[in-house]
């Protein structure tokens, strides 16, 4: 990007804005998760041990977590409506800045 020159496009905004709070996001729910749940002790489906290691454990759940919370984070921009081009502003000219 030149400085001074136009910034980001609102697709690449909105990108980055689901990324980010969804990766913050993912690290607070593991962090939550994990206080109070062993890695060494999960099992699938209350039968077979899960033969991954810790490490392994935090970051396939955190994969996880951030994806699931990209997925809400994405619904979420979907659903609110900005006002298009061809519709009349019902809000202030340059909303939402």
């Amino acid at each position: 990007m030149i400085a001074g020159g136009p910034g980001p496009s609102r697709l690449a905004r909105y990108a980055m804005a689901v990324a980010w709070s969804s990766f913050l996001g993912a690290g607070v729910l593991e962090a939550l998760v994990f206080a109070v749940v062993d890695p060494g002790e999960l099992r699938w489906f209350g039968a077979a041990p899960v033969e991954l290691s810790a490490q392994a454990v935090y970051t396939l759940s955190f994969l996880i977590f951030w994806g699931v919370s990209a997925l809400g984070s994405s619904l979420a921009l979907l659903l609110v409506s900005l006002p298009d081009e061809g519709r009349p502003a019902r809000h202030a000219p340059g909303w939402p800045r």
